[in-house]
């Protein structure tokens, strides 16, 4: 009976312990960031699973769809021109960008519990116009 409160509540600790580690990460969506423009204002953020990630409509005109994402992960595309968020479950490198500006380089990466096996699918992703050498600097990013 004791030994019985005893796995419980390790589990429970556990349990609670996960839950309050979990984090928030807000990430902006805008026209323009110094010199750049059309970004997300992290090109890579690394997060553990169980984080979310909050991407705020700073700048009207943007969303967030999953471009490559690890296997087992579904498809997720936020409307336009509003905070969305996802809360991050699976290992792996989650590659994003905005549906309208995706040919003007709006494109970011989140980085899930430092796990980079998918890391050939997000260097082979098809991205078109400015997104091509963005995706060149952020791969530079993760290898380094």
């Amino acid at each position: 009976d004791i030994e019985m409160k005893r796995i419980l509540f390790a589990i429970s600790t556990v349990f609670f312990a996960n839950t309050i580690s979990a984090a928030t990460f807000e990430v902006e969506m805008l026209n323009r960031l110094g010199k750049e423009s059309m970004v997300y204002s992290e090109s890579v953020v690394n997060i553990q699973s169980g984080d979310t990630v909050k991407w705020l409509a700073t700048t009207k005109g943007h969303n967030v769809q999953f471009l490559s994402v690890p296997e087992g992960v579904g498809s997720f595309r936020s409307k336009l021109n509003v905070d969305t968020e996802y809360t991050f479950t699976v290992p792996g490198i989650y590659l994003y960008q905005c549906t309208p500006h995706k040919n003007m380089g709006m494109i970011a990466v989140v980085v899930v519990d430092g796990n980079k096996d998918n890391l050939n699918a997000i260097t082979s992703a098809r991205v078109a116009g400015k997104s091509k050498q963005r995706l060149a600097k952020i791969i530079e990013i993760l290898n380094s």
